[in-house]
């Protein structure tokens, strides 16, 4: 009886959807539409639609032309976004309220403030290494070993934990994908705190905050105000009790849970803007106490790491153009090779913003970088390394990764409307198959690894000419994630 009355709720469209795909819409296996809800049959995710319908209909507005006999207006996808619809003849009054329509640019919105220098030179076309000889290639992999001469290779495995997060780690409600987010918070929580910046009396600056999970955990741990260690230095009897959380994305996050935390007395502010576009010193929750910054991020895909390293560290342009970068040099340099450049950090006083007390920053999706927004764009040129190399070995970043997937498993896509890999779904820039009669798998896997390292050292050499000590650790074991290198930063001594 159940079947048949399971049967009957698919109308004729859902019937043809279901002829094309017998195999994942098995009647036996579908629950019935719930009292109240749409009868609309949602293919991509093998389930009714959820939408409550209005009385006496049996699909929601959103489906309402699949109702029988539909006299209503007909649906037309939103010109402002395609992802949803609207009857036609409101469109005008919805153009208006659309989530997706043009807003008024907050006062912390400037222009490409961190995006890097705009020359016509580096807005070169994307490497495609099919297209490439097997001369060429072997080129750059020459290059490329020339240039990590000197340079740290072994990323030392430091996996680390946090007891605010025990309880969760070990709930067996938990499912797979969970525990391994869990990890990787609690490793990161861990490095913090290892570091000394896991203390109250700070903001916590979190870039690419998706839902907000790691400054949750952050909150959680920095619940209960701790004493001064040093009243004379503070900068008010509560400044060491204060505590702020900032979360920068892009993109509209559902289930965000930061908004669980409003009511702890903890600001809590959410900007949804690009980190290209972001200054930090305009942004009136961190002006108000100018308590000293901390930069966090929990896999910050490409380009959105050197984005995040320039928001938090360089000083903002006014409009002025940099200085150019230097030209490139012949043969390879060590880290060594040059003293620290005076720190420009745009922190400080005067600025509106506290000092940076450091960073934790999870790096991810390495082929995903580009040379305009690279912050190690003078490391590169040093060693006699240019747009067009950097681009390729972005590329060839990516066999440290897809090469050691399971032969059945396909690389993920990207999610272009976010800075970060929230479910570690990240796109692979290009299946080994290019090199595979060049090299053996576990000689692509190491190339790509140097490219990541060559990578890496740029921005921690960008890091050195800021006055900050960096590091990379793989913070967690590669089962959670193949994207397990943590970069962390602290001021050096000598600054």
């Amino acid at each position: 009886m159940a079947t048949s009355f399971r049967t009957r709720t698919l109308s004729s469209a859902q019937a043809a959807n279901a002829h094309r795909a017998p195999e994942r819409l098995s009647v036996t296996n579908m629950a019935a539409p719930q009292s109240g809800t749409c009868n609309f049959f949602v293919q991509k995710k093998n389930r009714f639609c959820k939408m409550v319908t209005g009385r006496g209909k049996r699909f929601c507005g959103e489906h309402a032309t699949m109702e029988e006999g539909s006299a209503g207006s007909r649906r037309i996808a939103c010109p402002l976004d395609p992802k949803h619809t609207v009857a036609e003849d409101k469109l005008e009054k919805h153009l208006k309220k659309c989530n997706s329509r043009d807003r008024p640019k907050p006062v912390y919105y400037v222009e490409n403030i961190n995006a890097g220098q705009a020359d016509g030179d580096q807005e070169l076309p994307q490497v495609t290494l099919s297209e490439l000889s097997r001369a060429a290639l072997e080129s750059l992999v020459e290059k490329l070993k020339k240039a990590v001469e000197g340079l740290q290779s072994d990323v030392e495995e430091r996996t680390l934990s946090h007891p605010i997060l025990q309880e969760e780690l070990v709930n067996p409600k938990n499912g797979d994908s969970a525990h391994k987010h869990l990890k990787q918070q609690a490793s990161i929580l861990g490095h913090l705190q290892e570091l000394g910046l896991l203390r109250r009396g700070r903001c916590f600056v979190e870039f690419g905050a998706g839902r907000g999970k790691l400054s949750h955990w952050i909150h959680r741990a920095l619940k209960n105000p701790e004493p001064c260690p040093d009243q004379n230095t503070a900068k008010d009897p509560g400044s060491c009790e204060d505590l702020q959380l900032l979360l920068v994305e892009r993109s509209s996050t559902r289930f965000k849970v930061d908004g669980k935390n409003q009511d702890e007395g903890v600001p809590f502010e959410r900007l949804q803007v690009d980190i290209q576009h972001l200054d930090l010193s305009k942004v009136p929750l961190l002006r108000k106490k100018e308590l000293p910054l901390v930069g966090v991020g929990k896999h910050l895909c490409g380009a959105a790491t050197d984005l995040a390293l320039r928001c938090l560290l360089e000083k903002p342009r006014n409009g002025e153009d940099p200085e150019p970068p230097p030209k490139r040099l012949k043969g390879p340099r060590t880290e060594d090779d040059a003293e620290p450049d005076p720190p420009t950090s745009h922190s400080g006083p005067g600025t509106g913003l506290g000092p940076v007390l450091g960073l934790a920053v999870a790096l991810c999706c390495h082929h995903r970088c580009e040379w305009r927004h690279y912050v190690g764009q003078n490391f590169f040129l040093k060693r006699g390394l240019g747009p067009e190399e950097f681009s390729a070995f972005c590329r060839m970043s990516s066999w440290a990764t897809c090469g050691i997937r399971p032969a059945n498993q396909n690389c993920p896509s990207d999610d272009p409307t976010n800075q970060r890999g929230e479910e570690e779904e990240h796109e692979a820039a290009e299946e080994e198959q290019t090199a595979s009669g060049f090299w053996t798998a576990a000689e692509r896997e190491q190339l790509g690894r140097l490219c990541k390292v060559l990578i890496d050292s740029g921005r921690r050499d960008f890091l050195r000419t800021q006055g900050f000590s960096s590091k990379l650790t793989r913070y967690v074991d590669p089962a959670v994630t193949l994207e397990n290198v943590l970069l962390t930063a602290v001021p050096s001594s000598s600054s």
